[in-house]
């Protein structure tokens, strides 16, 4: 079972001590944030910065740690595809696979029309790109985002399922199965109280703020990874602000390893 460290999990911490922190904790790889997701929350553009660049391979290569994706792209109405050339480049660098992007254009023809056009920009990096859905998106769901995928005719597109956002969309094991193999490379994996916030404000606490451990919630994860593709990635997705902000984002990582380690191993 191979453990990827989700950027949100440890945000705080730039790419070179993350890394070094997943490695301390057992991980296999990490997901970077290189591009900034809301106003108050950072990004890491280590395409504009080759000294933090420098820093990080060497991490890379002190830690044995390997970079599984990078994030995180918005596809919005006004996208511009051409101007993350920059930063797919610097992901092919670090050896990523996978390129995170989200549906937040709501006119779905478009959206299908420019994840295309990113996945082609991508495979001249020799990267993929995974469509994440959330619950307050025109993207809601599995079949939502195997729609897009499947309508751009893309080879390197996939679908990103999270824990969380799968439960919050409401969605059934047995849609896990019509999905091809090929098209969930791997899976974001966190946990959360069962009851699902009935507003929009309570979504985005948990998914952005406060998740909870793999096992410590009401979620299905072994129900979620017994139905995705044998042996991918698991990538741990779970910020813990309040945890962090009294005992540091490594307590966070390794408290999160050894919950899903815990869980899944069994």
């Amino acid at each position: 079972m191979r453990f990827s460290l989700a950027h949100l999990t440890t945000l705080s911490l730039a790419p070179p001590e993350m890394i070094r922190v997943a490695g301390r904790c057992g991980y296999d790889s990490v997901g970077l944030r290189l591009l900034r997701v809301t106003p108050d929350s950072p990004g890491y553009p280590l395409m504009d910065d080759r000294v933090m660049l420098q820093h990080t391979r060497a991490a890379m290569d002190d830690t044995g740690i390997a970079v599984n994706d990078i994030e995180f792209v918005r596809i919005i109405p006004d996208f511009d595809v051409a101007k993350l050339e920059p930063f797919l480049a610097v992901g092919a660098e670090l050896g990523a696979a996978w390129v995170v992007a989200a549906p937040y254009d709501p006119d779905l023809s478009r959206l299908t029309d420019r994840f295309g056009a990113l996945c082609d920009l991508a495979a001249q990096y020799r990267l993929g790109v995974v469509l994440e859905f959330f619950p307050w998106t025109e993207v809601r769901g599995v079949a939502g985002a195997m729609a897009v995928v499947e309508g751009s005719g893309r080879d390197n597109g996939g679908v990103l399922v999270d824990t969380l956002h799968f439960d919050r969309c409401g969605d059934a094991l047995s849609q896990l199965d019509a999905v091809p193999a090929a098209r969930l490379p791997f899976v974001h994996v966190c946990d959360a109280p069962a009851e699902r916030p009935a507003t929009l404000e309570g979504l985005l606490h948990h998914a952005r703020a406060e998740r909870l451990p793999p096992g410590e919630g009401g979620l299905d994860i072994k129900g979620v990874v017994a139905h995705m593709p044998h042996g991918i990635p698991i990538a741990l997705e779970v910020p813990m602000t309040g945890l962090t902000r009294v005992a540091g984002p490594e307590v966070v990582a390794r408290r999160v390893i050894e919950a899903a380690r815990r869980l899944l191993g069994r």
